[in-house]
């Protein structure tokens, strides 16, 4: 091989890592750049062009893409201990939350009809008339449901009707009703009277309802 076709052989790869690192990154390699770059030295086998790029603006290195790895590791013991908790909450929440959805529908709409009945025996009658609807229709479901999930039913029911679960009852079944099974709550190490803070406590089950909504297409709930 004499000396010019070397030479122009060394230019062509040269011009050739040149293109293929412009080509890679996108990006142009400005001209004062390209100077003070010093030409590769070849050798009489080195014929193979491969993806290069500029390191540091002054030297020209061959460069490649490596294969994804795939890196794991095991959650540490606090977090497990969170997610499991997280997880728990989620499934209670997306077994509770239809139910306390139609009892808030059924329960605001008695506090509506309430509101225009003045008569003290006309109201009673009237709750007597709606709870045969309520326990005709949740008695059942209500029953395999764990304590925990209680205690998120009352929340949600909470959330849909603006009432704690003992406001409810002192108001249809009067306040010794109330007391009773706010006593039968405490021996569950629950309360009747849970509050619902969707920007404080509750944030985690808000979020969690608003992702129920938006999965089965629920409207605003609230």
């Amino acid at each position: 091989m004499n000396r010019s076709f070397s030479i122009i052989i060394k230019q062509g790869l040269l011009a050739i890592f040149l293109l293929v690192a412009h080509t890679c990154f996108s990006q142009p390699i400005p001209d004062s750049v390209l100077k003070r770059i010093p030409q590769p030295i070849l050798g009489p086998n080195d014929t193979i062009p491969v993806p290069a790029q500029v390191y540091q603006d002054n030297e020209l290195i061959p460069t490649q893409m490596l294969e994804w790895a795939w890196v794991s590791a095991p959650y540490p013991k606090h977090l497990r201990e969170k997610r499991k908790e997280w997880t728990r909450l989620r499934n209670a929440v997306y077994v509770t939350y239809p139910y306390a959805r139609r009892a808030g529908f059924i329960i605001n709409d008695i506090n509506s009809k309430l509101a225009g009945i003045k008569e003290k025996s006309k109201r009673k009658e009237y709750i007597k008339t709606r709870e045969k609807e309520l326990k005709k229709e949740f008695t059942d479901p209500l029953k395999d449901l764990s304590v925990y999930q209680g205690k998120v039913l009352m929340k949600l029911i909470n959330r849909q009707t603006g009432n704690n679960c003992y406001n409810l009852i002192e108001e249809y079944k009067g306040s010794f009703s109330a007391h009773f099974w706010q006593t039968v709550a405490f021996f569950f190490n629950s309360s009747l009277k849970q509050p619902y803070n969707a920007q404080g406590d509750d944030k985690t089950i808000e979020e969690i309802v608003l992702e129920v909504e938006r999965m089965y297409g629920y409207r605003a709930s609230r």
